[in-house]
């Protein structure tokens, strides 16, 4: 297992982050604010904050693909994530200071040297450039290289927490025993034409009981009056103008979005060597689904899709895949990953959308993003007019912001409840608690007053009538299939086959835990393995009974190469999830015994240059 990042890798990684940030050098705080804390004698600059705060934001923006605002990205809770990483490297940089672990000046200069982010014309180290990066990025040389040396041997002091540690044989045994288990199982299922008899008529009686017995099912959940007033991006985008050269501008930007090659749907299964891999191939010729080869190697098929790839995408594979008909699966290929197979779900067909018609999306991506703006300034207007003593309804009268009510309780999806955020601040709110702004991750705004809250009520028979006979008929059909079928479970039990006693029966072989089927009641697979051999169980759902009986308990397959790739897969995530365990316990180790400060003002004046 490897023990960590490569000094190497680790510079290169660092001089990427400089020049990629080199737009928000030390020249954005004023000179004034240095450092944002420490942690013992190690300092956190503030300089080093702000590029990587700003780093995040890049990240997410790129991830989303529109701008997102500072407000936003604090919501994310980016500033804390960037700030507990910043405190845990200078915890770092104190101990190896503390134990003397540094880099000699001789393999940091040949390392300064080799990087291809410093080099000239001609390929070999360019004084110039190197100078020219680090001004733009607000450094000079002796702090470039202190950063170098603080992080390589905060790196080194990492790695040696990692090395040595070893996974207990028994820990990978165990999860591989209950991953790999196989069973063989038949089942059939039976509905409501399968009884012998027809169902009675409820009387009025009966549905009366029903309703009675199940009443939970017919009982109004505790109900909060909630009186809102909020705005979306999407709420203003007829308010928004976008002019004709911006259209086209971001047309042209967003280019090979809307004039994309011929491209195919495709799923991808790499396998550790050519023989495993024609084997598998075999098996398919041989009739077996691909969704097997998937679940035989313990993953689901979300692992092994690609999405939509075009033949640039898929390099060495592009000519199979792009002469495969759908549905068929071609391979092995030799790929980075090692020879693969590959399944052509759908093709589609090369996109060419002129600019009329790409101007609607253009134009509401470009307004979306100019209201989320304007929501951010308004949402500091609304801000007052609640500090002042406004009501929702004044603000609603005052802003763009729209007012509603809503009786809302959890699970509700409709209107405003189908945004996660408001569904926390609706869950917590209390009678004592005034209106403020809360902000949505969609980009919008909202405040919140409760009026009231309404106990839980069963609803009148009446009310739910149709539910009611619709639950009777399942419980009794569901009751009928099972006297039905009693004696032939014993029969069943006794030896008798499926195909003895005239029922219509599924065989399943070597299902794992992992296996899925679509024909069967939720719970299937954990009573199946849940069962002794020979055993048979009903199970019920939806006015329907599904008898199964265990044929046959299996080990894992000895024999199974994607097994063996599984279990060293294993071995090095537990690993891995150690050390990262080891590495915290240091971390809050040294901060406990260095002690940690933050300076929130100088937070405070960081942020400033984001607003």
């Amino acid at each position: 297992m490897g023990t960590g990042i490569s000094k190497g890798a680790m510079w290169v990684l660092m001089v990427l982050l400089i020049i990629g940030l080199a737009g928000f050098g030390a020249t954005n705080l004023g000179g004034r604010v240095t450092s944002i804390g420490s942690v013992g004698d190690a300092q956190i600059e503030a300089n080093t904050y702000a590029r990587a705060l700003r780093n995040e934001i890049q990240a997410l923006e790129a991830q989303r693909g529109e701008s997102v605002t500072f407000s936003e990205a604090r919501a994310e809770g980016l500033d804390r994530q960037v700030l507990s990483r910043l405190v845990s490297r200078a915890a770092l940089e104190h101990e190896t200071a503390r134990l003397g672990i540094s880099v000699g000046d001789e393999t940091l200069r040949d390392e300064i040297l080799s990087m291809d982010a410093f080099s000239g014309l001609d390929g070999s180290f360019d004084r110039e450039a190197y100078a020219f990066a680090l001004e733009r990025a607000g450094l000079n040389e002796a702090e470039f290289e202190a950063d170098m040396r603080a992080e390589t041997a905060s790196t080194l002091l990492q790695a040696a927490t990692w090395s040595g540690i070893r996974v207990p044989p028994v820990y990978v045994d165990t999860i591989m025993r209950y991953l790999g288990e196989r069973r063989d199982v038949t089942y059939t299922t039976l509905d409501r034409s399968d009884l012998e008899t027809g169902l009675p008529v409820p009387s009025e009686g009966d549905l009366r009981a029903f309703h009675e017995e199940n009443s939970a099912q017919f009982t109004t959940p505790e109900t909060k009056s909630i009186t809102y007033a909020w705005v979306t991006p999407e709420m203003l985008l007829d308010t928004i103008e976008v002019d004709e050269d911006m259209l086209r501008r971001a047309y042209e930007e967003r280019t090979q979005e809307f004039n994309q090659p011929e491209r195919r749907l495709v799923e991808r299964l790499v396998f550790s060597d050519e023989e495993a891999a024609e084997e598998a191939k075999a098996r398919v010729d041989d009739g077996i689904a691909f969704e097997t080869l998937v679940e035989d190697r313990g993953l689901d098929l979300a692992d092994v899709d690609l999405g939509d790839v075009s033949a640039q995408d898929l390099g060495a594979a592009s000519d199979a895949v792009f002469s495969a008909e759908p549905g068929s699966v071609v391979g092995p290929v030799d790929t980075d990953l090692g020879p693969a197979l590959f399944r052509v779900n759908a093709v589609l067909d090369a996109q060419v959308t002129p600019f009329e018609d790409a101007r609607p999306q253009l134009r509401d991506t470009l307004a979306l993003d100019r209201a989320r703006r304007r929501i951010e300034t308004m949402s500091e207007e609304v801000d007052n007019l609640l500090a002042g003593g406004a009501t929702l309804e004044d603000v609603a009268r005052e802003t763009d912001l729209d007012l509603g009510e809503i009786d809302w309780h959890p699970g509700m999806t409709e209107g405003i409840a189908g945004y996660t955020d408001f569904r926390e601040a609706a869950r917590a709110v209390t009678a004592d608690d005034y209106p403020q702004v809360e902000r949505m991750q969609e980009g919008g705004i909202f405040a919140l007053r409760l009026d009231g809250t309404h106990d839980p009520r069963l609803q009148p028979l009446d009310a739910v009538r149709d539910a009611v006979i619709a639950g009777w008929r399942e419980e009794a059909t569901v009751d009928a299939l099972r006297d039905q079928l009693a004696p032939q479970l014993d029969d069943l039990r006794g030896g008798d086959s499926f195909a003895d006693l005239g029922l219509e029966a599924t065989e399943v072989i070597d299902l794992t835990r992992r296996g899925y089927r679509d024909d069967v009641p939720e719970g299937f697979v954990d009573t199946v393995f849940d069962m002794d051999e020979g055993a048979v169980e009903t199970l019920t759902g939806a006015g329907r009974v599904t008898v199964m009986r265990l044929d046959a308990i299996k080990p894992p397959a000895s024999d199974n190469p994607d097994l063996a790739r599984l279990r060293s897969t294993l071995r090095d995530q537990a690993a891995n999830s150690l050390g990262q365990d080891m590495f915290q316990i240091l971390a809050n180790d040294i901060r406990d015994r260095a002690g940690v400060t933050i300076d929130q003002a100088a937070i405070n004046a960081v942020h400033a240059n984001f607003n």
